[in-house]
């Protein structure tokens, strides 16, 4: 995008239409449902929060940034390190929970429930460190921040905090930071209750569909964290996926759905 509108309603509802979007990311729902599986799993009451605490830290990121345009007016220019850096971000933490909840439904006993992996195991914990168990609210939060560390999305911040300085400076970047965060948080939210609700009735069913869907979440993160990694090696991969967000982030909401309806008529088949 290289323009915003110049009206301030209008550019507030087209930062609050972007932050929908880019909460439809795929690897933001991607890496919401590993985390909310890997934590419903656990027994961790904020499970069904993951999607917004990954959207607070990572809107948390987008408000400072806006913050820090605002004040150095136009004398701001993105970093460049920041090309490649919430790629490996992305694909580093979606290969971690793709690997465990794989390696949790290939290896638990075919008579039990799948049970949680978290990322502790020694296979993930030398990969991911403390940060990857996100065993907590703080940490999913932080999870949410580092994947803000990147090009596009400190470049789109900066974009709609200079556009506001027509209409008044830092204040009305915050408010522009804070409503692409709620509509981020509207999205990411509502994709990690949704996720949530359905690991619980899978549970619920046993073993097969907790099985289904921890294959079905893990098998999602590996492939997004594989397609990332080819559009950042390919240029023909990735002028193809250009515009495309919205319908790969649909795909994995669909891919989910499928697996947990797949799951739930497997399980009532077998205990027939």
């Amino acid at each position: 995008m290289d323009s915003l509108p110049t009206s301030w309603s209008a550019l507030a509802a087209v930062v609050f239409l972007l932050g929908l979007k880019h909460g439809f990311d795929a690897d933001h729902l991607a890496t919401i449902d590993g985390l909310t599986r890997v934590n419903t799993r656990a027994r961790k009451r904020f499970a069904r929060y993951c999607g917004a605490l990954f959207s607070l830290g990572h809107g948390a990121v987008v408000i400072s940034i806006a913050a820090l345009v605002s004040l150095a007016t136009t004398g701001w220019e993105t970093p460049d390190w920041l090309e490649a850096s919430g790629s490996w971000i992305s694909i580093l933490f979606l290969l971690a929970l793709g690997i465990a909840n794989v390696h949790a439904a290939v290896t638990a006993p075919a008579n039990e429930v799948v049970a949680p992996v978290g990322l502790k195991d020694k296979l993930l914990g030398k990969l991911m460190g403390r940060l990857g168990k996100a065993g907590s609210p703080g940490l999913i939060a932080l999870v949410g921040a580092l994947f803000a560390l990147s090009f596009d999305t400190v470049s789109q911040a900066a974009l709609f905090s200079l556009t506001a300085q027509q209409f008044g400076g830092l204040g009305h970047a915050l408010m522009l930071g804070a409503l692409f965060t709620l509509g981020m948080l509207v999205t990411d939210g509502i994709n990690g209750l949704w996720i949530s609700r359905l690991i619980a009735r899978a549970d619920d069913l046993a073993r097969v569909a907790s099985r289904v869907l921890s294959l079905a979440v893990g098998g999602v993160s590996l492939l997004i964290a594989i397609f990332a990694l080819a559009k950042m090696t390919l240029s023909p991969v990735d002028a193809w996926a250009e515009g495309k967000e919205l319908v790969f982030g649909s795909a994995v909401m669909v891919v989910v759905l499928v697996s947990y309806l797949i799951g739930k008529r497997l399980a009532r088949s077998s205990a027939v």
